[in-house]
């Protein structure tokens, strides 16, 4: 009798275990990785992250008066652009093609974004592409904080960044992103954002800095970063993120994940040992915070090359970033007297187009099939060129009008009363100190 009992365990036993094994051969058999899935949405996460990084490092850099209003503006972004991907900004960027231009409406609020891997990923959710691509459009907006740092109204930016997101992100992240787009098919290269991020986001904000005009006493009066060890932290925090940025633009964890995390963290030590031996050159000294835009600069320009250039070339990627964004910064600003708050052109507008430019010279087919200038291809500059022109000047143009406007409906410009006080009281009602200058 006990025997016979444990053989009707042992077969219901067996019965379970191949009831189970039937059920993950089915969901094998549904092409998603786990492994690429879980690495993914880590990714996710880890460029998630970047955005609070962003905050904490414009947020130190700014006087302490509009400290909080900096972290505002950039947790309102978050909000913002995630209501708009889902109902249409995913779609617009994403979705089926209409002659290259932009996606049509066919995946708006997330229709036909599910489970099942999509046309971006055989390995992956369509649902885990799509978030993964929320985190960029969050950032993007963001960057461009810094650029009118400190003198910008609260409502009046709020639509802006709407707007932008709309009308100036979701059409070029079609353009060189999505399938169709007419900058990824002339074979333009842009793994991680080059071009449709920081590029995007530094023309952007040179025109902001333009329409919105100079701070209150800029530059005699303007106070230096009010608390550095927070920006530092939000260096670090932006400098752990990218890896989820760059090596999760790989979609999968293998190689090519592999390669991009190597060169991310190559380019941006290189960049920064770069900006900090360029303080120490010409003004005698190197600082934490050169140090820290250095390495912001290098994650910028490695951004687009991280997937094709080995970590050879990443060392020359991050040694021109260095050079080129502590030109723009040191010099190119006060050449031209615009008045760029936290240098969002000079490091994010002129290291995505380095970035950009320097794929087309350093690309290695070894890495991901496509060969740069010193690899025997020299048309490929030609291309980055024209993809960087495109995207810069669509951008610069498109984002100046969007300033003038909002700024006549609705006001972009705080009053003279309203920025002396500042914006963290004015804005806000809140203060992040208890005494302020």
């Amino acid at each position: 009798m006990i025997s016979l009992r444990l053989n009707s365990c042992l077969r219901l036993f067996m019965a379970l275990i191949s009831m189970l094994g039937a059920t993950s051969l089915a969901y094998a058999q549904d092409g998603v990785d786990t492994g690429d899935t879980a690495w993914v949405l880590t990714s996710s996460a880890l460029v998630f992250i970047m955005t609070p990084g962003l905050a904490l490092f414009y947020g130190g850099m700014v006087r302490r008066k509009n400290f909080l209003s900096v972290l505002m503006q950039c947790f309102m972004i978050i909000s913002i652009v995630t209501i708009q991907w889902v109902i249409l900004g995913y779609s617009l960027a994403f979705g089926p093609d209409i002659k290259g231009w932009l996606g049509n409406l066919d995946w708006a609020f997330l229709r036909n974004v599910g489970m099942e891997p999509g046309v971006y990923s055989a390995t992956i959710p369509h649902q885990a592409f799509m978030i993964f691509q929320l985190m960029f459009a969050i950032i993007t907006p963001a960057l461009i904080v810094g650029a009118f740092a400190e003198r910008i109204k609260f409502f009046g930016f709020c639509i802006f960044s709407l707007l932008w997101a709309t009308l100036v992100y979701d059409p070029i992240a079609h353009w060189v992103w999505a399938k169709g787009g007419f900058i990824g098919a002339m074979g333009g290269l842009d793994f991680a954002g080059g071009t449709v991020v920081h590029l995007n986001a530094g023309a952007a904000a040179l025109a902001g800095a333009l329409v919105l005009g100079k701070r209150r006493g800029y530059p005699e009066s303007i106070s230096p970063p009010h608390h550095l060890p927070l920006s530092v932290l939000g260096a670090a925090l932006l400098w752990f993120g990218w890896f989820g940025f760059n090596a999760g633009s790989a979609l999968g964890a293998a190689g090519l994940a592999a390669n991009a995390f190597t060169t991310t963290h190559v380019a941006t030590a290189t960049a920064a040992f770069t900006w900090a031996v360029l303080d120490w050159v010409f003004n005698k000294r190197p600082t934490v915070l050169g140090m820290i835009t250095g390495a912001v600069a290098g994650l910028v320009a490695i951004t687009p090359a991280a997937g094709f250039v080995n970590p050879c070339g990443a060392l020359g990627v991050g040694a021109g970033a260095g050079v080129f964004c502590y030109w723009g910064v040191v010099w190119l600003k006060v050449k031209l007297g615009y008045d760029d708050s936290l240098d969002v052109f000079g490091v994010h507008g002129i290291g995505g187009a380095w970035g950009a430019l320097a794929t087309g010279l350093w690309a290695d087919a070894s890495v991901n099939g496509a060969n740069g200038l010193f690899y025997g291809n020299p048309a490929q500059v030609l291309v980055q060129l024209k993809a960087i022109a495109v995207t810069g000047v669509f951008s610069f143009v498109v984002s100046f009008i969007l300033f003038q406007v909002v700024g006549a409906i609705f006001g972009l410009r705080a009053s003279e009363e309203e920025e002396k006080i500042g914006l963290d009281i004015t804005q806000h009602r809140e203060s992040a100190y208890t005494i302020l200058h």
